[in-house]
């Protein structure tokens, strides 16, 4: 059976565009900044705005006809409707309807008065629509009425001027034609030949033909239309109100505010989306912790009943189980990117208690050097118990040959704990072959080692473990971590021989109160309520923090009894 090709998720443009539409309602802030925008100023418009008054009449626009009820007449004949709209709207019928509403009482320039004026023409239609915008209702009727009869009064005055100039035109040639026929009249007296009584015939019907023509023009309708629908004073002002005005107010707002997002989504250095996330890390996504009320406080979620936090690890340790870049060696380090390790300590514990409920053999390194606080965390839930012998016949009890713990998890086993310990020298105590046997340690059957780094980006110690622990997790906020980072984590591991087994992302903490917020510089140096960590012990050498420091560049301190 052939199976049909299914396109690839990244080419689903559905699937991309509500990619995108989540990646912009994270900026909720910005969304909401371009509503408020937008719904002041459709207030502002609605409020502070004159209320305006519309007053509408219609022309009808006829030529001038002999008999306007014959058969096929027509009224448009010689009729350019476009050029009427266009006189409508002349200095011409400004100046006329000024001076009627002079006479009553409404002093009024023709500029002015034809400001507020918009003549349309309804489409298919000998109709003029006069509509005029006025400060009152009563304004706007009155001065829309004498534009409209200004206008018809104009096109009156220009037909009856037409037909005069023809009438003159027709006069004029018919004064030389009485004369030479009066001249005609008085040879035929004298001489009755013929060729002066044909002359004498012609002339008279050309006169006969003038004059049927100029009674003709004198009998003109020169009525020029008919003011179909007079102005009425308007009952309400014209325009939007203010409900119209702030639901377009809110939409250009709302606009805007997606525009301000995708401006800020483009610019944004973090990681915009799971995709982005696996695209940028070169692995894949294996769990998302969920928020859980009442966890903060507690380390372990396995063994809570109830708790969705402790499933989710439990799904992440099943994957991790059956995945085979992990099942050949069974060595996990899990390390988040930068500064606070606090959420990488929580998930490598609960993991490890996850492997211990699956009846795993687990051992948790913590690989912390500089600030180590797992076991201060872990509580009454961690006894001390003996280490191997390999470990008691060697060394002098430094870490990591010094004593382990035995973590009790309720209902779901226990786990072994070496605990971190400050140290004189992190790159050599992380590089010794005792870490090398407790990391061999995940050969024997059933046995999983797992080993907490700090972060990556910020102290090169877990890349100093990566050649013996080659799986890493990486532990982040996907809200705070940045797509370079990402990129440069994949490139430090892959270049170091290992390899990203997959990352396990976890919700914010949210903002801590302001008397509870520690400076991040002050975390670095000494740790504190601000990360969970206990700040490093007398005479160890304190993390400065500085992403550039690495083993090359560390400098051995031997202790004076020692020399």
């Amino acid at each position: 059976m052939t199976h049909p090709n299914r396109a690839l998720e990244d080419q689903d443009e559905p699937a991309l565009l509500r990619d995108q539409f989540r990646q912009l309602l994270r900026y909720r802030a910005l969304l909401a900044t371009g509503v408020a925008i937008g719904l002041l100023g459709g207030g502002y418009l609605a409020l502070s705005g004159e209320d305006t008054y519309t007053a509408t009449g219609e022309v009808q626009v006829r030529s001038a006809t002999a008999d306007p009820f014959a058969t096929g007449a027509a009224a448009d004949k010689g009729i350019n409707i476009g050029s009427e709209r266009q006189t409508a709207v002349s200095d011409t019928v400004g100046t006329l309807a000024a001076g009627t509403l002079l006479k009553a009482g409404d002093d009024v320039t023709a500029r002015s008065l034809l400001t507020g004026l918009q003549v349309t023409n309804p489409p298919n239609t000998l109709t003029l629509r006069f509509a005029y915008t006025g400060a009152t209702p009563e304004q706007a009727r009155a001065r829309a009425e004498a534009l409209a009869q200004a206008y018809l009064a104009h096109r009156r005055a220009r037909t009856e001027e037409s037909i005069e100039n023809m009438s003159d035109g027709y006069r004029a040639q018919l004064d030389p034609l009485e004369e030479k026929r009066d001249l005609l009249e008085e040879q035929t007296g004298l001489n009755a030949a013929d060729d002066v009584s044909s002359a004498r015939a012609n002339i008279i019907v050309a006169i006969s033909e003038l004059t049927r023509k100029i009674s003709e023009l004198k009998a003109l309708d020169t009525t020029p239309g008919y003011l179909n629908r007079k102005p009425v004073a308007p009952t309400s002002p014209t325009g939007p109100g203010l409900p119209l005005l702030l639901g377009l107010g809110g939409v250009v707002g709302l606009a805007l505010g997606l525009l301000l997002s995708w401006v800020r989504l483009v610019f944004d250095p973090a990681v915009r989306s799971t995709r982005e996330l696996v695209h940028s890390l070169g692995a894949p996504l294996l769990g998302t912790l969920p928020r859980e009320r009442g966890a903060a406080g507690a380390l372990l979620a396995i063994g809570r009943g109830g708790s969705r936090l402790a499933e989710e690890y439990r799904a992440v340790a099943f994957r991790l189980a059956y995945d085979p870049a992990f099942a050949g060696s069974r060595r996990l380090l899990v390390t988040a990117p930068r500064d606070d390790n606090a959420t990488a300590a929580a998930a490598a514990a609960n993991l490890a208690a996850a492997f211990a409920e699956m009846g795993r053999d687990v051992l948790l390194v913590e690989a912390d050097l500089r600030t180590p606080s797992l076991a201060r965390r872990l509580g009454s839930a961690a006894h001390e118990v003996r280490p191997p012998r390999w470990a008691a016949g060697e060394g002098d009890g430094s870490w990591p040959t010094g004593a382990r713990s035995n973590v009790d998890v309720p209902g779901s086993g226990a786990f072994a704990l070496v605990a971190g310990a400050p140290a004189e020298n992190v790159p050599r105590a992380l590089t010794s072959p005792s870490v090398g046997r407790i990391v061999a340690e995940a050969d024997r059957p059933g046995a999983v080692v797992i080993v907490l780094a700090p972060p990556v980006l910020s102290y090169a110690d877990a890349v100093a473990l990566v050649d013996r622990v080659a799986g890493v997790m990486i532990v982040c906020d996907p809200r705070e971590v940045h797509r370079s980072d990402l990129e440069r984590i994949r490139e430090i591991i892959g270049a170091s021989g290992g390899s990203v087994l997959g990352a396990l992302l976890h919700p914010s903490r949210g903002r801590l109160r302001r008397g509870e917020r520690t400076p991040k510089s002050a975390r670095l140096r000494t740790g504190g309520p601000g990360d969970g960590r206990p700040a490093p012990a007398p005479g160890a050498p304190a993390p400065t923090g500085d992403p550039t420091e690495t083993l090359g560049l560390r400098t051995v301190t031997v202790p004076a009894a020692r020399r």
